[in-house]
Order: structure tokens, then sequence, then C-alpha cells
């Protein structure tokens, strides 16, 4: 492996495999190859699928910032037991129910700003990919066909088990339903044979179906090559989906997988486990904790509901806002206190944002977003306190992607903006050479949020909200309270604010007039 030509930055990365965080040196320099693994598309996405692409789409926005270049892959198991069932229970056919759950998915990954995906290879459509793979199993010994499926025998890897760290006779249960076709317990299936009526591919071994771990090692190999650089997914599939996926993909090619191993905490449902934008959730996390956070991880079997009815009562901006705001491999504390408390937060930027226009006349969402990274002499006319924020953000991010002191460092670099706005009556004034410090400071908060993927556009609007008719009577509202204030009606002033902060509206009384917004 080599680090790419030139100056790239130094960014460490935790591994699974090794348990421990290393500067990152790719395959090909200047290229980094990533596959996440995807959905089982059998019902609608929930916010347990959201997690992963969130965080990877983060950590290709950093990457690609910091100049390397990168190929995304995300698969979609479109052949599986789970998705025949459904389909059988529904009455329709499994193609059409993969597809229709395919586009739910991706709806929502637009929704939530995820757009950096290269390549979303389906299973069905490398069926010749990983019947080759098999026969290469084969021909070396490492799997064996029996009454029409194929097993992987992990008798004859002697590294089985190295990513979890345990011994097969550890990792052996009883061997399943087909505990008498296998060498032993702990083989897993590489093909299976249809079953009467179900969906089936001819093979050199019957007509049949790819295993789960399988489809994975065939494609990211059909994509990014038999040794590539970052294998991602959630902490409940090191075991046993990456250990089998490194025992195919190992013993077929006789060369490292993948570099990096990254796993990502599971969603859990829970309370509030900290204020967002206070101090930073998050610790270092392992594959030792997998078992215990799967015991508690939001999934279809424990009645997580649909994403899109969790989208009809919070906006997508704060989802992505509370998924960012811890360490990708600690767990995430869900639930809607969480995620009030990071809609409220992001409107500490909303309020920035709108006090910037006002004073420069300059939308922040129009402003132009520095897609690749600068030294701080580049943006030393932000000053010194925001030139020293912005180095704080990029060494967390340099640091194995820390979103939760990058969404910290954010909440400081609001209020140092704040701050200058204040200390030099913006609102009230126009002097040129600070008015130039504060695009500058804008500037920053633009580059830094488009890392982490947030604030990209202006936030849409409620469903059939009349938002000109809503401003033109808190227009009115605003001015019956300042008419009050001057005839010294206090009484009548403080009923309207507190009647209005009942409804979910926030005054906010400046030296240019009043401003309100939706809490």
């Amino acid at each position: 492996m080599a680090d790419a030509a030139g100056d790239l930055p130094r960014i460490e990365i935790y591994s699974t495999l090794t348990r421990k965080k290393t500067p990152l040196e790719t395959v090909q320099p200047g290229h980094v190859g990533m596959y996440l693994c995807g959905p089982t598309v059998y019902k609608p996405s929930h916010i347990g699928h959201m997690v992963g692409p969130v965080i990877f789409d983060t950590v290709k926005r950093h990457l690609a910032y910091s100049g390397w270049k990168v190929t995304w892959v995300v698969n979609v198991t479109d052949v599986d037991d789970k998705i025949i069932a459904e389909s059988a229970a529904r009455g329709t056919t499994m193609a059409k129910l993969a597809e229709e759950m395919t586009a739910d998915y991706l709806e929502n990954l637009a929704t939530l700003g995820v757009t950096g995906i290269d390549v979303m290879p389906k299973a069905t459509e490398h069926i010749g990919t990983i019947i080759a793979f098999i026969e290469g199993l084969i021909a070396k010994g490492m799997a064996y066909a029996s009454d029409g499926d194929v097993y992987f025998d992990v008798t004859r890897d002697p590294d089985y088990g190295k990513l979890t760290n345990r011994s097969v006779e550890q990792t052996q249960g009883e061997g399943g339903s087909t505990a008498e076709r296998k060498r032993s317990a702990a083989d897993f299936a590489l093909w299976k044979q249809a079953k009467p009526g179900e969906p089936a591919w001819d093979s050199p071994w019957g007509p049949g179906r790819p295993g789960w771990h399988i489809e994975c090692s065939a494609m990211s190999k059909a994509i990014l090559g038999p040794h590539f650089d970052i294998h991602g997914g959630g902490l409940d599939l090191v075991f046993p989906h990456h250990e089998n996926e490194i025992a195919q993909s190992e013993s077929l090619h006789d060369c490292p997988m993948a570099t990096y191993w990254m796993h990502n905490g599971l969603m859990q449902a829970a309370g509030a486990a900290g204020k967002v934008g206070g101090r930073p959730r998050g610790g270092e996390g392992s594959a030792d904790d997998a078992a215990a956070q799967a015991a508690t991880k939001i999934s279809k079997s424990t009645g997580a509901e649909p994403f899109k009815n969790l989208l009809a009562r919070h906006r997508p901006e704060a989802i992505r806002v509370l998924l960012l705001s811890t360490h990708y491999r600690s767990p995430i504390h869900f639930g809607e206190e969480p995620l009030g408390e990071s809609g409220r937060a992001m409107e500490a930027f909303e309020r920035l944002f709108a006090r910037s226009e006002r004073i420069t006349a300059t939308d922040f969402y129009g402003l132009p977003c520095r897609d690749r990274r600068a030294g701080d002499a580049a943006v030393a006319a932000a000053g010194d306190e925001v030139t020293a924020l912005r180095a704080k953000f990029l060494a967390a991010m340099d640091d194995d992607f820390n979103t939760a002191i990058a969404m910290a460092t954010l909440f400081d670099l609001v209020r140092v903006v704040n701050k200058f706005i204040d200390q030099h009556g913006l609102e009230t004034k126009k002097p040129a050479a600070e008015l130039a410090a504060l695009g500058a400071m804008l500037l920053v908060m633009r580059e830094l949020t488009g890392v982490l993927g947030l604030f990209l556009q202006r936030p849409r609007q409620a469903a059939g909200a009349d938002e000109g008719l809503v401003a033109q009577l808190m227009d009115l509202v605003i001015e019956i309270r300042a008419n009050a204030r001057k005839a010294k009606d206090f009484g009548t002033a403080d009923l309207v604010r507190n009647k209005l902060t009942a409804a979910g509206i926030v005054l906010e009384d400046r030296p240019d007039g009043t401003g309100w917004s939706r809490k």
C-alpha cells in the first residue's frame, strides 16, 4: 500500500480487525475504495437503515474534501429468505417487492442528503459473478457441494475468526436446519438449493440462489477489486457476516479483503444522552460491544416504524444532526426527546444565517462552498479565533472522523460569530472591514458545515403551509406588541410573547426590530 502523492493530510482510521488507529494508506495512491453493506429490501426502511449511509456519506465528504478520489459502493440484497416470505405474504413477486422497497430506501437517503454513493449493485445482477466466485473456492478446496447446496469449510481456513477474535469452536452453533449436509456445524452456505416455487438460477449444483455472505464478497471484488481500502457496516454485522466475508475473499484471493474495517455503533431506543451542541457524546467503541448493542438496537424485528413516518414529525436536517452528534463507533441514543433537542439546536444556526443575511444582504445558502481543503492562510481573514476553531474541526475529522467533536466545534463557531456581530454593532452599523471579516467567517461556516453535509440548501417548508400568510400575520402580531410596549402596556406585550412561545414561536428583539422563528 502507498500514500497518495502530494500533500494529502494525515487521516487516522480505527479498524476493528487490528483494534487500533493507523494512518490512511491506500491500495491505489490518491484513491479510496469504500464498501458499505446495504439493506435487505423486504420492508420499508427505518431509522436504523439510515445510520450507516449518513456516517459513510460524511466519511466520503471529508476524504474528498481532503484530496482523495473516493469510490463508494453500497449493495442491495434483493434475493433473500425474508424477501421471498414477504412477497408471498403480499401476493406479489420477489422482484416487484424488492424494487418497491429499494425505491423507498433511495428516496429516504436523498431526503437525508446522502448523495455520495457511486455504485449500488444488486445481488440479482451479479449471479454469474457469484457462481464463478464459488467455483473458485471449490477448486481451492475451501468449499464443497452437498445435495444442491454449497458450503464454505471453516476448518480449512486457519484465520477464521480473526475479526471477532473467536475460535471455530466459539463460533459453532448446532448447524441449523441443514446441519446434516455440513461437514462442520460452523460451515456456512455459499449457495442454497431452491425449494419448489421459489426464485432460482441455474448453477453447476442445480437451481438455487446465493447465500447472504457471498454476495458482498463477489460484488465488492467485481467493483473495487480483491483488496480495497475501507469496508463499513454496523457492529451487528461483525459476526457472522463480515467474518464470513473475510474468510471467503481472502481464501480465494490470498490477499487482505479490506485494509480498514469500520463499524458504526447501533441506533438504540433510549432517552436523551446529552445536549446537542454541548459536550460531544461518544467514545472508542469496539467489536466487543456488538452483542450488547445488538440486544437493544432498533430494527424491523423490534418494531421500528417506517422512516417516512418519522419524517412526518421531524425535519431531515435535524435527524442528520442527531446522527452526527455522536462518534460513529458509539451507540446513538434515539428517541423523540433527542430528536427534538437536535431540531432546537439547529435553530441556533438558522438564526445566525437569518441575522447575517439582514446584515450582509447575502443568502448563506447561496455562498460558495469550498470543496477542497486549504491551509489556514486561505481563511486568515476570518480572524484567529475562527481559524483556530476550523483547525480543531479538521483535527477531529482527521482523527477517525470524530463528528461529535466536529459538531460541538460548529456550535462554538456560531457563538463566536454572534459575539463578533454584537461587539461591532453590525445590526446597525456597516463598517467595511468588519463586514469583510464577517463574510470570511461565514465562508468558513459554509465550508465546515458542507463537510458534514449540513445546510447545503435552504430547509424545505412544511407541506401545504402558506408561508406568505403566516409572515403577514406575524408582522401584525409583532406590530401590536410593539405598540403595546410604546404605550407601556407591558402586560399585553408579555401576553403576546408568552402565547407565541406556547405556540412554538420565538421572538427575538434586535436593535433593528423584532424577528421571529419557529421552535
